[in-house]
């Protein structure tokens, strides 16, 4: 019980310590930092999903990438058929509202990640990892050689889309909203996580075979978290085209994959809030070692092995003090 309040206090602090860091900038005048932390709860909401189906489902997905610069082209292409003003196929107009690009974004990613998994989750183990990556390195050598929308070269998003009420080219008011946006993620994860789905899920992880015998659908249950997981880390993705106003191949290349894992890792597998501290860890090595060498992954390693070797529960469970999560 002590653990369990330590873990909630933890927690808040990050919650809290993510949103203080931009008022700081404000307070000093430094808009990057707001751009930092912009990017630190966008990478934390992609790692939410892949906590869905890596920490509750025991899903090692490596494949991750593809829902994640899925919704990246979605922001792009129709961003980019809103400023042109010509349509996407079939009399379909792009946009410039992000309300209607997440939805798309998400429709497309959920309906990719049900093909996926109805096809990798008859797998198990290292066949299912690589199964995921292959998916994923598919849909990257497509956007590559797709000519129409810059190829290896990108796409670009002159104008940052729009959403009600918000000047979203403020930084700001970018950030406001994707932090509104990770919180209600993470609700998500914990109100599926408290509830029958998030026990059978993790019922499924355990002992699919004792599952299967109780009335536990084994199948139907880990690709259902696994297409909500596809869904929010498009979500994302969409949201981080925004961000760098920019959506290219390397969204969908494994390192992206590699990346949302270490975050998961780092912060925590299976934790409420282990997307959000892996995350703030990946970024600040990323900058402050970044400016001192441009092997700055080097030292980042170090510390995911001594995670691996000594805090199984990441850093939130070993502050924490308990290895399991709750």
């Amino acid at each position: 019980m002590v653990e369990r309040r330590r873990e909630w206090t933890i927690n808040a602090l990050l919650a809290l310590g993510l949103l203080a860091v931009p008022l700081l900038a404000l307070l000093i005048d430094e808009p990057f930092l707001i751009t930092l932390a912009t990017r630190v709860a966008i990478l934390a909401l992609a790692g939410v999903g892949l906590n869905l189906a890596l920490g509750l489902g025991g899903m090692v997905s490596f494949g991750h990438a593809a829902y994640f610069g899925l919704g990246g082209y979605v922001a792009g292409v129709m961003a980019h058929h809103a400023f042109s003003g010509t349509p996407i196929a079939a009399g379909l107009s792009g946009s410039d509202q992000m309300l209607v690009i997440w939805a798309v974004a998400m429709v497309l990613s959920g309906l990719l990640a049900l093909v996926i998994g109805a096809l990798s989750l008859r797998t198990s183990g290292i066949f299912f990892i690589m199964i995921t990556l292959a998916f994923a390195q598919m849909l990257f050598y497509f956007a590559l050689s797709w000519p129409a929308y810059g190829g290896e070269d990108g796409l670009p998003i002159f104008v940052r889309n729009s959403f009600p009420g918000l000047n979203t080219m403020r930084g700001w008011d970018l950030f406001i909203l994707s932090y509104g946006v990770l919180m209600v993620a993470l609700a998500i994860f914990a109100m599926l996580r408290a509830a029958r789905f998030g026990a059978a899920l993790m019922a499924v992880r355990q002992n699919p075979d004792r599952a299967a015998a109780v009335g536990i659908p084994p199948f139907g249950v880990k690709l259902l978290a696994f297409v909500i997981s596809g869904m929010i880390t498009g979500l994302a993705g969409a949201m981080m085209a925004d961000l760098t106003r920019f959506v290219s191949p390397a969204m969908m290349a494994w390192q992206m994959s590699g990346e949302l894992i270490v975050i998961i890792i780092l912060g925590g597998v299976g934790r409420l809030f282990g997307p959000v501290a892996g995350a703030a860890i990946l970024v600040g090595f990323e900058v402050f070692f970044g400016g001192i060498t441009e092997h700055w992954q080097f030292f980042l390693g170090l510390v995911l092995l001594g995670v691996v070797l000594f805090a199984r529960g990441g850093v939130i469970g070993l502050i924490a003090g308990r290895e399991r999560h709750g």
